[in-house]
């Protein structure tokens, strides 16, 4: 299953015009990811906020990730701090596959953010969370937080904001979003034979492992008749027929 290195500011010291920080808001809704991303098998890692950006990088370099995604919120400097809005997801010019994912989230994100023509992608050479991982990488300035409007979007819409960024992922996995649920635990029932695990919810997908039968399973989230399950260190997608909830 795909995997995904979250990033989110480690500048504490960035404040909001109304109140907080960006590093505890990009935080937050990294926090709100994190159940959606599990129910729609997309595994994933965070950084240690207190490494900086140079930490996050060594740290997703040191794992094979299939992607990196960085989140901040903006600032306006000199003349412009408090009077610029929008929201600048950034990618590498030399990868066609991060051109894709800072596009892909361009748009979702134009469909939740009150001026979408201020929602834009920019490629970047100098921003290291880009430049330097190995993984496919971008990153994703949500917003002016010098700017009242915008803060007051991004808190009022931590939700929506943290939802767009899976359903970019998905859209960019090919995979569906699925509807965040508490982890349940399952049983396999078989006629005696292995459960197959698959990357994709569909009996043409590939086979990635296999649970057996009267095996104990997480069940993390559900596509049609499709459950999102892990068993050992596998996570895919088994047949919801043959698993007792």
């Amino acid at each position: 299953m795909p995997s995904v290195f979250l990033s989110p500011s480690t500048q504490e010291w960035n404040p909001y015009i109304n109140g907080g920080t960006e590093e505890q808001y990009m935080n937050i809704i990294a926090d709100k990811m994190e159940p959606y991303l599990r129910s729609s098998g997309i595994s994933y890692a965070r950084n240690d906020p207190r490494r900086g950006a140079a930490g996050a990088i060594s740290d997703s370099n040191a794992r094979r990730y299939d992607v990196h995604m960085a989140l901040h919120s903006n600032a306006g400097g000199g003349d412009f701090a408090g009077k610029l809005r929008g929201i600048d997801v950034y990618y590498s010019p030399y990868s066609d596959l991060s051109r894709d994912l800072a596009t892909i989230t361009a748009n979702n994100f134009e469909t939740i953010y009150p001026d979408p023509a201020k929602v834009n992608t920019r490629p970047t050479t100098t921003l290291g969370e880009v430049s330097r991982t190995r993984a496919v990488a971008i990153l994703a300035e949500i917003g002016y937080h010098d700017n009242f409007a915008d803060a007051s979007w991004i808190k009022a819409n931590l939700d929506r904001i943290a939802v767009s960024l899976v359903q970019s992922l998905c859209d960019y996995f090919g995979i569906p979003l699925i509807e965040a649920t508490p982890v349940r635990t399952g049983s396999v029932t078989t006629d005696g034979s292995n459960l197959n695990i698959r990357n994709y919810p569909s009996m043409d997908s590939t086979v990635i492992g296999s649970i057996p039968n009267g095996a104990k399973v997480y069940v993390y989230g559900q596509s049609g008749n499709w459950y999102v399950v892990k068993y050992g260190q596998t996570e895919g997608y088994s047949y919801a027929d043959y698993i007792t909830l």
